[in-house]
């Protein structure tokens, strides 16, 4: 049995754009393509950028999910994370973030994609490092 996921081609990035870089040589695997935990670890800190700012203090990472790479990233490339909140719970955020590229090279010139998306769990701790109550919010 072969199971087929049909998955719609985004036009535009969902959330906020929270982070921008360069892909550079140093970042590449052994096939020449930009190694997949860079892109997780711009992914890490685009949604923690915007967790610690929701959350008025300290975060820290609680679970990855769904992490999807659906295209390559290639050295030279302009990476852009976008994150958007999805849920707030006691201490705890459920951020969607989206890596999308826009191709610098001569020859693809102006492409902009979506490469990767994923889940993050961020909870909100104290300067203690143990989880505290998060504060109703209304940005969501």
């Amino acid at each position: 049995m072969t199971i087929k996921k049909i998955e719609k081609k985004k036009i535009f990035p969902r959330g906020t754009i929270v982070l921008q870089t360069i892909a550079m040589p140093a970042h590449i695997n052994a096939n020449g393509n930009i190694f997949g935990g860079w892109i997780m670890s711009q992914m890490d800190i685009g949604g923690g950028i915007l967790a610690k700012e929701i959350s008025g203090g300290r975060v820290v990472t609680g679970c990855v999910s769904n992490i999807v790479f659906l295209h390559s990233i290639s050295i030279g490339d302009l990476v852009s994370c976008y994150a958007k909140c999805l849920s707030i719970g006691k201490s705890s955020l459920t951020i969607s973030i989206e890596i999308w590229i826009k191709k610098m090279c001569a020859i693809k010139t102006g492409q902009f994609y979506c490469t990767s998306e994923a889940l993050f769990i961020y909870v909100a701790v104290d300067n203690n490092g143990k989880s505290r109550k998060l504060l109703p919010m209304s940005i969501l």
